[in-house]
């Protein structure tokens, strides 16, 4: 059901979106006053797994995650694996394009920050540059969100500098958290 579910978003989300994936079909609207040209454009569809759909591909999303936080690589595999052998329901999210992963995102008990009751948080949440625009970010945080609700996890936190960006998908801002080592402080979200 959730795969369903995430489809329509997908489709709802490409239906919106006005960036261009693949060759564009240019129109031109003439009125009296104005020529407008716009553009319609085909989204790509891409597949929205959890790591236990594809565990094969845990040593490739641990490299992706690395190349985008700087976390050591054996940081997130140790947090992969205890997913994987169901040690923890908190798990781990991707979008692939074909077999490259293009987004991601993971669930973990505590995302570097001085407020260990405020747990499970989101972490590590990134698109591909090349496909930002598209609703994967927002598409992986549902997933994720309705993930830990089948589950009986709720709410979830995330730590973020971003404002304006999560609000659009449920997330509410909550407080003021101490990263570890961090100067200043950071905004802490919860979706309920």
């Amino acid at each position: 059901m959730l795969n369903k579910i995430m489809k329509s978003i997908v489709i709802l989300s490409s239906a919106l979106c006005l960036t261009t994936m693949t060759t564009p079909e240019k129109r031109a609207i003439d009125t009296p006053q104005v020529t407008i040209e716009t553009q319609v454009v085909k989204m790509k569809e891409y597949s929205y797994i959890t790591l236990r759909e594809k565990p094969e591909i845990m040593n490739q999303a641990a490299r992706w995650f690395n190349s985008k936080w700087g976390v050591p690589r054996e940081a997130h595999l140790q947090c992969m694996e205890a997913y994987l052998n169901r040690e923890t329901e908190l798990g781990w999210f991707l979008c692939l394009d074909g077999d490259r992963i293009v987004g991601g995102l993971g669930v973990i008990e505590n995302d570097f920050h001085d407020r260990p009751d405020l747990t499970p948080n989101v972490c590590a949440v990134y698109t591909e540059e090349s496909h930002r625009c598209q609703g994967i970010a927002g598409n992986l945080l549902n997933m994720a969100v309705e993930d830990l609700r089948s589950k009986g996890i709720s709410p979830a936190y995330l730590v973020t500098d971003h404002t304006g960006f999560y609000e659009r998908y449920g997330w509410e801002f909550l407080c003021m958290v101490q990263g570890d080592g961090e100067p200043d402080m950071t905004r802490m979200y919860i979706h309920k």
